[in-house]
């Protein structure tokens, strides 16, 4: 299981918000992030693309703004096939 520091922003626009909007929270994108069924690279953006399941059993695709080696940020995430 990869480690990752992962930032959070709650003000308005933030990356939190944007979630909330996909009716996502943040542990659900930290359980794909760090537990991913699969991890690819957008096509159209070149950033990580993390695939896999929330702890309630939804299946979510994560895209991150990769900072450092260790420090992602999600961009945006939403539920697949839902």
């Amino acid at each position: 299981m990869p480690w990752f520091d992962i930032i959070w922003n709650y003000e308005r626009g933030g990356n939190v918000v944007h979630l909330a909007e996909h009716g996502l929270t943040p542990e659900d994108v930290e359980e794909v992030i760090c537990n991913p069924l699969e991890t690819t690279t957008s096509r159209t953006s070149g950033r990580p693309v993390a695939t896999g399941y929330t702890p309630d059993g939804r299946l979510i695709l994560v895209v991150s703004e990769e900072i450092d080696d260790v420090t992602v940020s999600p961009v945006p995430a939403y539920e697949l096939g839902g």
